[in-house]
């Protein structure tokens, strides 16, 4: 990776693609394309634009819960990669940034490079 970086979406658990969880077609996408890694994280707790709280309390228990996709690779191919998937998003939160990545790879103890 010339310029790793990390491509940050903030979605909820209940947004789709289609016939499938918009997570799950994001990280499929971003495999289809040869990105270097995608991870989906589910978050017990959270609010967006709205300021609805989605929570995972037993009380207040929500269909919705926080989702975050996160996905690295070299910046160009995270901008071409968001550009082709923004319009399958409908609000939300999307960040891109600079990393160092410090391991990669099966077994990857002390290496930086992909």
């Amino acid at each position: 990776m010339t310029s790793p970086a990390l491509l940050r979406i903030h979605i909820g658990e209940a947004d789709r693609c289609e016939h499938q969880p918009l997570y799950e077609a994001l990280v499929l996408k971003a495999r289809e394309k040869k990105l270097a890694g995608a991870t989906v994280l589910r978050s017990p707790l959270g609010f967006g634009a709205s300021s609805h709280v989605h929570s995972a309390k037993i009380l207040q228990l929500s269909t919705d819960l926080p989702v975050i996709v996160e996905i690295v690779d070299d910046e160009e191919k995270l901008r071409a990669f968001w550009a082709e998937i923004a319009p399958l998003i409908d609000g939300g939160l999307a960040t891109l940034q600079r990393v160092e990545v410090l391991a990669y790879g099966p077994k990857a103890a002390a290496t930086a490079q992909p």
